[in-house]
């Protein structure tokens, strides 16, 4: 139901890791590679080891309901290309039975096409993320932004003597303008080597604000780091709608950013990804994440009648009335059936207690533990009902 393809190779489930959050380790991948993620993704290589920016450089917060942001300016901390090829590695996705990628962030372009030789002639490597997005290099600008900088670095990838020999993707930041999109897309198009962008990467440059310390969260660059998780999802939706309108047919889209759901995912395939990734959630809940997100969207393609991930990618419909309005009545109905759940498990628990010598202060903290486990669930399908504003709040 979740196969899918990414630049020619097949994952047996369309969800797997972002680069970044857990990947640094042997140990890690390993992990990745046991769990239901469709392919195993490592850590951004530079040609030899770094230890990144000065800690704290990565936090999480909560943003209700269950979602958690993230902010980091990690500055690539990473082992060096060479340990991400090893055989240890590797056979973190060959010996799963899964595609193993290495993802490339060298410091410049000779040590990209370095990084990229060694891993196209290493047997096991399945495809390479050239990751062109990253915002946290001090002194040092995003190439996904500087269309000149882009087309220079797919040049020099062109005439590359192992171009051929794995495929290639390219890792983009965030676009916010019409133009933007155009202009990256036209230059992509040119090059027929590339075979999958992933998109998006974090937002650069945001500053989060500890009140009380009255200082930035994180002490990389000022404070500034790339902001991701679920504050992020609707930037990353936007982003793989307009690429899958104007990249090359034969492009795939793998949508990243803000998924912590099975929905999450649903609505980036909807907009045209043929796979998603999971970065800040993965780092929050490890590998269980790629099982439970996988089950939801399973259930939820059950529940709308599909059979598999094509039967509704990039299909998403034009706005209207009616269908908003059906929308609408279908969450109001869901947040009954809840409720009445709700009431119905307190009631169970009333009984079960009523006559019994629990004290009152353990029936109290029941109750209370009950209460949050259905706010948390009801949560995602709290609408407004009005002409004015017709979505849902998460």
């Amino acid at each position: 139901m979740l196969r899918t393809t990414v630049g020619g190779l097949t994952l047996e489930t369309c969800i797997y890791n972002a680069s970044g959050p857990l990947t640094g380790t042997h140990q890690m991948l390993a992990k990745i590679g046991k769990s239901r993620a469709g392919a195993v993704l490592a850590k951004s290589a530079t040609v030899l080891k770094q230890d990144g920016n000065d800690m704290p450089r990565y936090k999480e917060i909560d943003v209700g309901g269950g979602n958690i942001m993230s902010i980091n300016s990690e500055g690539l901390p990473n082992k060096g290309i060479d340990y991400y090829i090893a055989t240890v590695a590797v056979q973190s996705g060959t010996d799963n039975n899964k595609p193993y990628i290495v993802s490339l962030s060298a410091k410049n372009l000779n040590d990209n096409l370095e990084c990229f030789q060694r891993a196209a002639n290493k047997e096991g490597v399945s495809a390479v993320e050239l990751n062109l997005a990253c915002p946290n290099i001090i002194g040092h600008p995003i190439i996904g932004y500087d269309t000149v900088q882009l087309r220079e670095v797919l040049e020099a990838f062109k005439v590359h003597p192992d171009i051929l020999k794995v495929p290639l993707g390219i890792k983009l930041p965030p676009y916010f303008d019409n133009v933007h999109w155009k202009n990256a897309c036209e230059v992509i198009n040119e090059y027929d080597f590339i075979t999958f962008v992933v998109s998006t990467n974090t937002v650069g440059n945001a500053l989060i604000v500890d009140t009380e310390a009255e200082q930035p969260l994180i002490r990389p660059n000022g404070g500034h780091g790339g902001l991701g998780g679920a504050v992020v999802k609707y930037i990353s939706l936007a982003n793989v709608r307009k690429l899958r309108s104007l990249l090359r047919e034969d492009i795939d889209i793998v949508g990243v950013g803000g998924v912590s759901t099975g929905e999450d995912a649903f609505n980036l395939i909807l907009c045209g990804a043929t796979a998603v990734q999971i970065g800040t959630c993965h780092a929050k809940e490890k590998g269980g994440v790629f099982e439970r997100v996988a089950e939801e969207l399973s259930a939820l393609m059950q529940r709308k009648g599909y059979d598999t991930i094509s039967d509704f990618r990039g299909k998403l419909k034009e706005y209207d009335s009616k269908r908003a309005s059906d929308s609408r009545k279908i969450a109001k109905e869901k947040k009954a059936e809840m409720e009445e759940d709700e009431e119905a498990a307190r009631e169970q628990l009333r009984n079960a207690v009523s006559g019994s010598n629990f004290p009152i202060f353990v029936i109290a903290a029941l109750l209370a533990l009950l209460a949050v486990l259905f706010t948390e669930r009801n949560v995602m399908l709290t609408a407004l009902d009005s002409d004015q504003k017709q979505f849902t709040w998460f």
